[in-house]
């Protein structure tokens, strides 16, 4: 119990992880939140709608991660910065993320009229096809906003300054949640536009995300102390080394969500019924994910303000204490899926038809005994690799990512499901391998400590 009290009160401790944790595990929280009830109302308003929103959503989302990886690298630019007190580099690195942003949205405006085309190469059904096409669509209108704000939102973090990320996330979800309700079904005189209301309302709720961002950072101490306007001017040379470090973090963020993206779509060769019930497991799999999400980021921060102090066993320490926390947590998730699973599925199925609903219902209960058994080890998956990412060892884990997703996920995805027609859990097998294998490969790399002589700001 003292070595408890301890690990609490000290420094890299227990309550200095979750200082920082704490407002970003509830934003992302809500991020769950928000999609979650996004998932639920389109269940409601139709089967072929929630079976169409996971697909597009995911495969808009993978797109995005490119771009959102490298732009949320400015956390860790900052963060070192300020453990190295160069407070004069934060400024001018935040900016340069702006403007890395508009540059991306170039790139996923140009897949829009693509959109037709990747889902009749997915083979799903008509119907659902359709309005993967229209949700993918509106969502890559709006693409700028989700990669700008995680630029801006890389300044708050990076100083430790979650509360104020977490606000405007907060602000985000509520607009969202209410536009979801006013748009898919026409409440509250809008139209009824269905999975068309769902992207927009996401669309706006982003935009609103974006304002809010700018206004806070362009607070006069903000622009006085840390030069988030005097740093505007693009700078070659600092543009160049956020592209060095955050773009291999943003291709391993995109190899990620693209190898899950593949196998949603090979699951959807099976059956609407598959595929639906794949759709709202991953859904109820980010409510443990995501808010794990923003531990990980409070441990990259931590890391690299340690290492910009020049202190790689307070930012080892920390990490520790970050593991902990985030295995206690699973382990309460992982048992509430296998015990209540009906606590998460039924949301779905409540105003959904039952008897259509009940074999989605049956396939999401064993479901859930899968992501149960991999979010414990998604824990060392989300600590580890973001200590890593926080030193700059972004190549090892893009390179780690793309081997064992491609070699235990997806290419034998492709050969159960399309070669020997293989039933939807095997498939499932795969998945978790893939989880289970990666945690075990960031471990191996963490203990052996290169990372502890890396840096994002140093030569």
């Amino acid at each position: 119990m003292n070595k408890l009290k301890q690990r609490w009160s000290c420094d890299g401790g227990y309550y200095a992880i979750l200082k920082i944790a704490i407002p970003l595990i509830l934003a992302t929280g809500a991020y769950s939140v928000q999609h979650f009830i996004d998932r639920m109302f389109l269940a409601w308003y139709s089967p072929e709608a929630i079976a169409a929103s996971m697909p597009a959503g995911i495969l808009n989302f993978t797109l995005l991660s490119l771009f959102l990886g490298t732009a949320s690298y400015v956390s860790t630019f900052v963060a070192q910065y300020y453990g190295a007190r160069q407070y004069d580099y934060i400024g001018r690195i935040v900016w340069q993320g702006i403007y890395f942003s508009l540059i991306a949205t170039v790139f996923i405006l140009l897949f829009i009229p693509l959109s037709d085309s990747i889902f009749i190469l997915a083979g799903h059904a008509p119907e659902v096809r359709e309005l993967e096409s229209r949700y993918f669509i509106i969502l890559c209108l709006g693409g700028f906003f989700p990669v700008v704000s995680s630029a801006i939102s890389g300044l708050f973090s990076g100083l430790g300054r979650t509360w104020t990320v977490m606000w405007v996330n907060f602000v985000g979800t509520g607009v969202n949640i209410i536009l979801d309700y006013a748009m898919i079904f026409g409440n509250f005189g809008f139209p009824e536009w269905g999975i068309r209301g769902a992207a927009v309302a996401t669309v706006i709720s982003a935009f609103i995300s974006t304002v809010l961002f700018v206004f806070l950072m362009l607070r006069p101490g903000y622009r006085r102390e840390y030069g988030t306007w005097s740093g505007r001017a693009f700078n070659r040379g600092l543009f160049q080394r956020l592209l060095s470090f955050g773009f291999p973090a943003g291709l391993q963020f995109f190899l990620d969500m693209l190898g899950f993206t593949l196998f949603i779509l090979l699951v959807g060769r099976i059956g609407k019924i598959e595929l639906a019930a794949t759709n709202i497991a991953f859904n109820i799999n980010m409510l443990a994910f995501m808010p794990m999400t923003g531990l990980g980021i409070a441990i990259s921060v931590l890391v690299a303000q340690n290492l910009g102090n020049e202190d790689p066993e307070m930012a080892e320490f920390s990490t520790w204490s970050g593991t902990h926390i985030s295995f206690f947590y699973m382990l309460v998730v992982a048992t509430l899926f296998v015990v209540f699973p009906g606590i998460f599925l039924n949301p779905f199925g409540y105003e959904a038809d039952s008897v259509s609903f009940k074999p989605i219902y049956d396939y999401g209960v064993v479901l859930l005994r899968f992501i149960a058994l991999y979010c414990l080890f998604d824990t060392m998956n989300i600590t580890f690799a973001s200590a890593l990412k926080g030193a700059g060892d972004t190549r090892f884990v893009m390179m780690a990512i793309v081997l064992v997703s491609w070699l235990v996920m997806v290419i034998p995805s492709y050969l159960a499901i399309v070669v020997f027609e293989q039933h939807l859990f095997v498939a499932w097998v795969f998945a978790t391998s893939y989880v289970v294998l990666l945690s075990i490969v960031f471990l191996v790399r963490f203990l052996r400590g290169k990372w502890k002589t890396m840096s994002v700001i140093r030569d």
